[in-house]
């Protein structure tokens, strides 16, 4: 025990030293030693030789995943509905007669060209990303190949119809959709979710999934991780055709919790019609009745301005919740001038300080962290594929600890195609230690697989991490972040007013 203990102070010596003399060194420096050293070495209370990581946290989360004193007794969710094509991206592109080539980002699809181009760049990093085609009679000839191809699959789709998908999944809630849904989507929505009849219609907008495997190689370019492309030619989406629909359906329907997406799909429809178009928005969402909180869902988005007027000016400050991946929270920052702005992408694994730092401006600049600003905005469930962070104004929000485990837990089951964590097909990505913020003052923080939700505070800004079991062989990615927002909002439990003014 002894020289296990010399051994720890040796390194704390050593990562002192170097952050004196390199203050840009020890982040990486020290998650290198907890990561290489076996974990008796910094946690006594954990015994490696019995059990590994993953089945520690995997534990450990079915004890600290309970529900809510109050739980949601009806859901509403709207506006973005369709039915998505899932197919070997890859491989269509080859059907398609398309040559493998150099990578290149388009905000817009205009020709195979460009569809091949904008999905080898985000294939090459690993990411998501989703793109409107602006050409409708090219569309929909690639949509046919893709339909017919072998071993493409049907599924809902549209980050609406698939968080009401999963949310519909527990028997004890009612759930409501409003979205563009055609008759095939009708079929393959869970048979107790309600759907107004004016939003049916007759015909369903399709997306095209393209979906890629760790490793897989084209040409000259190979995925480091698992991931999708997403692109479609959808006007009814596009437009937010059913929002009003939507909005008025409250009413009738009552529900405990607004859940709304799809505003992104504007983006694709040009300056003109998103500038008016958002404003009628705000004008519907503002229609909601105050005491019902809404959860906005935000995506893949390439419009700077567009998303400088859903932050500063539009939808952020009236809402009380969002949900964002990685790519979204950088470019949430760089459209509004926030913190590591000048990032041009992360590098790997997001650093949990950065990361920290953006979710901490949000809430302070467009939320209501300041506790004399007028806006919603108290809480940000924020997810990548080695953790995620829900991030909560204090006083505002309960139950966290099981919010953010329980939408981790999701991830790595569902990635996997299964009901419940195997953690022979799970493996631990996230860092066994990090800092609470890139710059000073900032706190060293340890993961702890017996207790693997992190807590720290910033102001009046709580912060909790739980790690992700990544799958490794993941099955489907596509709607893993609505399954993991959905995860999140059912464990979740709003204030009836501040705590503090309780």
């Amino acid at each position: 025990m002894w020289r296990k203990a010399v051994l720890v102070a040796l390194l704390a010596l050593a990562v002192g030293y170097l952050y004196h003399t390199n203050p840009e060194l020890p982040e990486h420096m020290l998650q290198f030693v907890t990561q290489s050293l076996p974990w008796s070495l910094i946690s006594t209370q954990y015994e490696p030789s019995t059990h590994s990581l993953e089945e520690a946290i995997s534990r450990a989360w079915d004890s600290l995943i309970t529900a809510p004193t109050r739980q949601w007794g009806r859901i509403a969710v709207g506006v973005n509905a369709c039915i998505d094509v899932v197919v070997s991206g890859v491989g269509l592109l080859q059907a398609l007669a398309v040559d493998p080539g150099s990578g290149s980002d388009h905000d817009v699809l205009h020709s195979k060209e460009d569809l091949k181009e904008t999905f080898i760049h985000y294939m090459e990093r690993g990411a998501a990303a989703e793109r409107f085609f602006s050409d409708k009679e090219v569309f929909q000839r690639i949509a046919r190949a893709a339909s017919e191809y072998p071993g493409a699959q049907l599924y809902v789709g549209g980050n609406a119809a698939l968080i009401g998908q999963k949310l519909a999944s527990y028997p004890e809630l009612v759930v409501l959709l409003c979205g563009p849904v055609g008759p095939k989507l009708h079929e393959l929505l869970d048979e107790q979710i309600i759907v107004p009849p004016e939003s049916l219609q007759e015909t369903d907008e399709y997306h095209l999934i393209l979906e890629y495997k760790a490793g897989e190689q084209w040409g000259s370019t190979q995925a480091p991780q698992a991931n999708r492309f997403i692109f479609s030619h959808d006007v009814s989406n596009g437009e937010m055709s059913t929002l009003e629909t939507f909005v008025a359906s409250l009413e009738e329907f009552q529900p405990g919790l607004v859940v709304l997406s799809g505003l992104h799909m504007m983006e694709g429809m040009g300056r003109e019609l998103w500038e008016d178009r958002l404003k009628e928005a705000v004008v519907a969402i503002s229609d909601v009745r105050n005491e019902v909180p809404i959860h906005l869902e935000l995506a893949s988005m390439t419009d700077k301005d567009y998303m400088s007027s859903i932050m500063k000016e539009q939808v952020m400050p009236i809402v009380n919740s969002i949900g964002l991946n990685e790519q979204e929270l950088l470019f949430l920052s760089q459209a509004g001038g926030g913190p590591h702005s000048d990032l041009a992408a992360w590098d790997s694994i997001p650093d949990v300080g950065r990361v920290t730092d953006i979710l901490l401006w949000v809430l302070e600049q467009h939320g209501r962290a300041d506790p004399e600003s007028e806006a919603d905005l108290t809480r940000i469930h924020f997810h990548t594929l080695a953790y995620h962070i829900l991030a909560t104004v204090d006083g505002h929000w309960a139950n966290q600890q099981a919010a953010v485990a329980a939408g981790a837990r999701v991830a790595s089951s569902q990635a996997c195609g299964l009901q419940a964590v195997d953690v022979s097909k799970v493996v631990l990505k996230a860092p066994l230690s990090f800092y609470s913020s890139f710059s000073e003052p900032r706190q060293s923080l340890v993961l702890d697989p017996s207790s693997p939700v992190t807590v720290w505070r910033r102001g009046n800004v709580s912060f909790h991490l739980s790690p992700v079991l990544v799958c490794k062989q993941p099955l489907r990615t596509v709607g893993l972040g609505d399954a993991i927002s959905a995860e999140g909002l059912l464990y979740s439990e709003i204030a009836l007013q501040p705590l503090s003014e309780q």
